[in-house]
């Protein structure tokens, strides 16, 4: 029996999805969370053999900018034993790649059949690794992200439009720095301004 942990904020979607694992004889759903924080605990109570995680929930901020990616970090370091698949409505190159670098074993979209979801899960479990192929060739033909980290974060303080002075202080640099960033990130992209930069680098998921 292969006992599995379900972490999704969407609460129709995660009981769906338990509702129809539970329906194969050799999976158990034996938790679920709403959040990536009670994802953590609930697999250091329950001590799952899979993590089925959705990419994007609320909580472990610090770790990652996805919850999900988070909780394989943690997971990853207190529970090595429990392998992890990301399920995701936003599967974009950079997730995907992210995800992998945190040790996730398997990254798929929601579109899948319950029946795949499941052979996807078997298949992790015994040691291998699952990747939406289509994903797969998105990441491929994207390339690496150019991005610094710190190129990559002032992208994201000026992901709402925020004025370089407000950048700059949630940045804690000052403004001159956080126009070099911008400025740096915009010729690494080839666009033309920080709103199409913005937009770009969240397309491949590097923000």
């Amino acid at each position: 029996m292969i006992r599995l942990l379900l972490a999704d904020d969407e609460n129709l979607i995660r009981t769906a999805l338990a509702a129809l694992l539970s329906l194969e004889d050799d999976l158990e759903v034996v938790g679920q969370a709403a959040s990536a924080d009670e994802a953590v605990a609930m697999a250091r109570l329950h001590r799952p053999d899979v993590a089925v995680l959705d990419l994007q929930m609320p909580g472990l901020a610090a770790s990652s900018a996805m919850g999900g990616i988070g909780v394989v970090e943690a997971l990853h370091k207190e529970l090595p034993e429990c392998t992890c698949v990301i399920v995701t409505g936003h599967g974009r190159p950079g997730y995907l790649k992210q995800a992998l670098a945190a040790g996730a074993r398997g990254f798929l979209p929601k579109t899948v059949s319950a029946h795949v979801f499941a052979d996807v899960i078997r298949t992790i479990h015994a040691g291998g690794r699952y990747v939406d192929p289509e994903l797969a060739a998105e990441a491929i033909s994207a390339g690496d992200n150019p991005l610094t980290p710190r190129e990559a974060e002032v992208l994201e303080y000026a992901a709402d439009g925020a004025p370089i002075e407000q950048i700059a202080e949630r940045a804690s640099l000052s403004p001159g720095t956080v126009r070099n960033y911008l400025s740096s990130a915009a010729t690494k992209l080839g666009t033309s301004n920080r709103h199409e930069s913005v937009q770009l680098a969240r397309t491949h998921g590097w923000i």
